[in-house]
């Protein structure tokens, strides 16, 4: 994502930049805020470009800032507390919906009762508690979940047919997760059937991962499954540089993970299914409510193989891998 100018700083963490000229901040032109919690690392850019795959989803509905429709972003660079300062912020601003990314969700629910709120989030969010069924949002709550429990077991049987001989597998995962017991049950079962020894792992913060690092080495796993979430991704070149280092294969969710080094994903195309969030917001602004729009699930998934990772830990991916797969990092 672009970098853009830098506002001001609150509390030394949160930044918050402008998307729109207020010259042309008419009451009539709907109001649309964005807020994240983002990296302490990240400056502007969050770990997928949400925002960049979001407004580009606006723009292909026809909604330009400054023009018809005026964007309003926060970002807590990665302090929860800096998000509800943040959030009174955008409901000061008077916007018509926000759209909260990531685990920010968790603060916008709690302080917006009435705003619509579009979410985007990688757990569970029936398990998480923001709406009672997927055929339908909650209140003022609707957007998008992409998990999908059933895609822990498909990658574990890539695992198995990169590797045949595997034995030992790793399961990480982030126990915080919402909806991660239902991953860790599917996991089981797979490894169960394709008869193999799975470590279960559980990472709750950055700091816990050297920990994790260390299991893993005592253990001689041959083979890690990292399933995805925002903790795992913001932490997803530390895991994929202790990977190569130990000349351990590791697969995760998302595309970004094999494009900051991991050996290969499977999961859903990120930045395709944020731009989704613009059709969210384009119903609400025309007078949809959130509580009867219904909570959509990724339906495509992709195969990305890193295949300077392979080289590095001296594996070869099998060609008919290879032949299935939708992006080859070379």
């Amino acid at each position: 994502m672009r970098r853009r100018e830098f506002i001001r700083i609150l509390g030394g963490a949160a930044a918050v930049w402008p998307l729109g000229a207020r010259a042309q901040q008419a009451q009539k032109i709907p109001r649309i805020g964005w807020i994240i919690l983002g990296s302490p690392a990240g400056g502007f850019a969050d770990i997928f470009s949400y925002y960049d795959s979001f407004s580009g989803g606006l723009k292909d509905l026809g909604y330009v800032d400054g023009s018809n429709i005026t964007l309003l972003a926060r970002s807590a660079l990665g302090v929860p507390e800096a998000l509800p300062g943040l959030i009174e912020e955008l409901l000061r601003e008077n916007v018509s919906v926000i759209v909260s990314p990531g685990p920010a969700i968790r603060a916008v629910r709690d302080k917006v009762k009435s705003t619509p709120v579009v979410f985007a989030f990688s757990g569970d969010p029936v398990a998480a508690g923001f709406v009672d069924t997927l055929a339908h949002g909650k209140e003022n709550l609707t957007g998008l979940s992409y998990m999908a429990v059933e895609l822990n077991g498909k990658r574990l049987d890539l695992m198995k047919e990169l590797l045949p001989t595997v034995a030992r597998v790793t399961l990480l995962t982030n126990p915080i997760h919402p909806g991660e017991h239902l991953e860790v049950a599917e996991s089981q079962r797979v490894a169960a059937a394709l008869g193999l020894s799975l470590q279960y792992l559980q990472v709750r913060s950055p700091a816990e991962f050297d920990s994790a690092f260390r299991a893993m080495s005592d253990s001689r796993t041959e083979a890690i499954v990292a399933v995805p979430d925002n903790l795992i991704m913001l932490e997803r070149t530390r895991l994929a540089e202790f990977a190569r280092e130990k000349r351990i294969p590791v697969i995760s969710g998302w595309g970004e993970f094999a494009q900051s080094g991991g050996l290969l994903t499977y999961g859903p195309n990120s930045k395709k299914f944020f731009r989704r969030l613009a059709i969210y917001v384009s119903k609400i602004v025309a007078g949809a409510k959130p509580s009867e729009m219904p909570i959509e699930q990724p339906t495509a998934f992709e195969l990305v193989i890193n295949l300077k990772t392979a080289k590095s830990i001296g594996l070869a991916i099998p060609a008919t891998l290879l032949a299935r797969a939708d992006e080859v990092i070379e």
